[in-house]
């Protein structure tokens, strides 16, 4: 096939193919260090990345069910090691730098607030007249600024490749082909500034990896945690073009099997039917636009890992049916509504009374600007975990919101 002999003429020196990003030409970092005599750069960012708190805090951090409601449901940290595993398996199929890719896909969940989603869009309305809130802005103010563990720098002083692949893995911020409307939040513009990530540009293809690893580990799982809510029947996944096509396959081959491994069938089945299509897709982008190096990909106008156009509408489909049936269930917004007091509550108590937070956020609080002030309280809120979070709303007021 001509996209498998292209890939294979790609091949480079190390193992990599000829448009993988390589960490003997990584561009350095905020503040120079020293190669390390055992670890690549991106060995090095992967490390940094699963060592920091940020990382620990996603254990107890929403997926779509709050932490409270099981033990089975997936968090941000299970979700984050499952994103993970699918970028490394898109790595190895397209001799990409396999720890660039996992690096980006461990930290792209760091902003995330409490409560998910939910959160966020309380956090931004209070941030409204302060820039706003955005958690992928977040995630790059965490891993340059707001991580305190080095003596020599703030942040964990990641790879340009990674911070790059943090801020772009969705595609460019800016010029011709950035998402029409898009708003470049504030904190990234501020660090692009200093550090710049040519932020007009796609980035590379293990960032490009990264990010539709996410869908699919979210398309598939929320449909495998929404089954085990009890939100959606097994039924119900038979208008779905992919999972009711599944559905009518496992049904065929395994009469009278029980609930449980079909559900396991139906999810295993899902994302390989997913990924075999975006490795498929991606060589045959690849072998049409002939990249030579990484920088030919960053400077193409539409990415190369992509979905092909059937399967993009079958997950469009799928994103479509979770928004109804799953996100927007009359339980799960009830716990959400919440959620979202919790998180509106603790900010104008904070941002009123700033001394109710540890010292080493409070300190120096009285001598802020508006807005610093409450940046300042935007970043101590948004690394809570739902569980803390909801403990601090149990301190500081009499009456605690219902999320169970």
């Amino acid at each position: 096939m001509a996209d498998e002999g292209f890939a294979s003429l790609c091949k480079g020196a190390e193992g990599l193919a000829a448009f993988a990003t390589r960490g003997a030409r990584s561009r350095g970092r905020l503040f120079a260090e020293g190669e390390s005599p055992t670890r690549t750069p991106y060995q090095r960012d992967r490390d940094r990345i699963v060592h920091s708190t940020a990382f620990r805090r996603l254990k107890h951090k929403t997926q779509v069910f709050v932490a409270t409601e099981g033990d089975h449901y997936r968090t941000r940290l299970t979700h984050t090691i499952e994103v993970s595993q699918i970028a490394r398996a898109f790595a190895r199929a397209l001799r990409l730098d396999e720890d660039l890719t996992e690096a980006v896909a461990l930290v792209h969940d760091f902003g995330h607030t409490p409560f998910g989603h939910a959160g966020e869009r309380v956090l931004d309305a209070c941030m409204a007249g302060f820039g706003g809130f955005d958690h992928n802005a977040q995630s790059l103010r965490i891993v340059t600024a707001l991580e305190h563990r080095y003596a020599e720098f703030d942040g964990l002083n990641l790879s340009w490749e990674t911070l790059e692949g943090l801020v772009k893995h969705n595609g460019p911020l800016i010029g011709p082909n950035a998402a029409p409307g898009l708003a470049v939040p504030r904190p990234i513009l501020d660090f692009d500034a200093l550090f710049p990530l040519d932020l007009a540009s796609f980035a590379g293809l293990e960032a490009q990896a990264a990010a539709i690893s996410d869908d699919i580990a979210y398309n598939t799982h929320d449909l495998d945690d929404g089954l085990r809510a009890g939100l959606i029947e097994l039924e119900d996944l038979s208008g779905l073009d992919l999972a009711g096509s599944i559905l009518a396959e496992v049904r065929a081959a395994y009469p009278g099997l029980d609930r449980s491994r079909t559900v396991h069938e139906i999810m295993r089945r899902h994302i390989t039917r997913l990924v075999e299509d975006v490795i498929r897709t991606t060589l045959r982008n690849l072998a049409e636009r002939r990249p030579r190096s990484v920088e030919d990909v960053r400077a193409a106008d539409a990415p190369f890992v992509a979905f092909s156009p059937p399967m993009e509408a079958a997950v469009r489909q799928t994103r479509g049916f979770l928004f109804t049936r799953v996100y927007r269930h009359e339980s799960v917004a009830a716990k959400m509504a919440a959620a979202e007091r919790i998180v509106a509550d603790l900010f104008e108590r904070l941002r009123a009374e700033p001394g109710l937070m540890p010292l080493d956020w409070s300190q120096g609080c009285e001598r802020m600007s508006e807005e610093r002030l409450a940046r300042r309280v935007a970043d101590y809120l948004s690394g809570m975990t739902d569980t803390f979070a909801i403990s601090e709303h149990a301190r500081l007021f009499d009456a605690v919101p219902r999320l169970g």
